[in-house]
């Protein structure tokens, strides 16, 4: 699965504070450290190679020996600042202890101790740097879903305790689940339990906002191992390949579900592969992008999605018939 903008940029930093900590590193241990290909990691060093700081003249760009690279070997010769301490001021310095608050009331008792140990150490140290503008900060985070579903998951993680959910996927179909807790995730505007479900013998996320009831049950739960990948959603082969021809303003399709594949075209125009579980979703990413789709295979979803859009302009009546009169002339 393509990784999303916000992941490399992370290990694009990090190859800065790397490389300026190691004098000269062969390509394929740069590409073993972080995880990736030695291709992957030269097209990583040639993105940095064209990035620096504002000005973005031959003197503010990120620089490497070009003889070492044309050996196989990076070595970072400037790095514009970017591995310098990280300096706060006063504001930022709050908003990151009101953000540390926020999760530690709402998350703090389901980390793991080492978890919480790190979360609780750099809230102190952020209280005690920013001084007194700290003090008047008091901050919840709200979890969505309703009150009683979100007092029981975390009622359920903080006494590692079996859940009983009734729960309604994106196809609006309501099924019953025993699953054991293993932790909250946050992703953009939502918030996902991420447990084994004992109906699948699996893990699986659960929307918490998607949660109907939840009841915590007097069986403990037992420990699953899970991978690191577990907190996002990726479809198995079973699931639909859906190939999508967008321009240039839809790319952040490629950013907002399971993608598999990304080809950059001419002109800006580019395909992404999404393997697709829910038909629903499908539909409502194809309507809000419409005005950048170029094509759609298999065509039976364009139709689908079509038909969706036809509904719902109908659904307005008479305001519907006029538009559509006002597109004619």
């Amino acid at each position: 699965m393509p990784e999303r903008a916000p992941d490399r940029l992370l290990r694009l930093l990090g190859m800065i504070a790397y490389l300026d900590r190691h004098d000269g590193v062969p390509v394929d241990e740069l590409a073993r450290q972080f995880g990736v290909t030695p291709q992957q990691a030269l097209e990583d060093i040639d993105t940095l190679w064209v990035t620096g700081t504002p000005g973005y003249l031959p003197y503010d760009l990120i620089d490497f020996d070009a003889t070492s690279y044309e050996e196989g070997v990076v070595r970072l010769t400037e790095s514009r600042g970017m591995t310098r301490p990280l300096r706060l001021g006063a504001r930022e310095g709050v908003a990151l202890v009101a953000a540390l608050r926020a999760l530690d009331g709402a998350l703090g008792r389901t980390l793991d101790p080492e978890r919480r140990a790190v979360l609780e150490s750099a809230l102190a140290k952020l209280t005690a740097a920013t001084g007194d503008a700290a003090g008047a900060v008091d901050v919840q985070l709200a979890v969505d879903g309703a009150p009683q579903v979100a007092g029981a998951i975390a009622r359920a993680l903080r006494e590692r305790r079996r859940l009983h959910l009734s729960y309604v996927n994106a196809s609006d179909v309501a099924t019953e689940r025993e699953v054991d807790p293993i932790r909250l995730v946050t992703e953009d505007e939502h918030a996902y339990l991420l447990a084994w479900c004992r109906s699948v013998d699996g893990e699986r996320l659960f929307r918490v906002d998607r949660v109907l009831d939840a009841r915590v049950l007097d069986e403990p739960a037992q420990e699953h191992h899970v991978p690191a990948s577990a907190d996002v959603f990726a479809p198995g082969p079973e699931a639909e390949l859906v190939t999508l021809r967008l321009r240039s303003n839809a790319r952040w399709v490629a950013e907002a579900g399971p993608v598999e594949d990304v080809r950059n075209l001419p002109d800006g125009v580019f395909e992404v592969d999404l393997r697709v579980v829910a038909p629903e979703w499908l539909r409502s990413v194809l309507l809000q992008a419409a005005a950048e789709v170029l094509d759609v295979r298999p065509v039976e979803r364009a139709r689908e999605a079509a038909a969706a859009a036809r509904a719902a302009l109908g659904a307005y009546g008479p305001l519907a018939e006029a538009v559509a009169d006002g597109a004619g002339e």
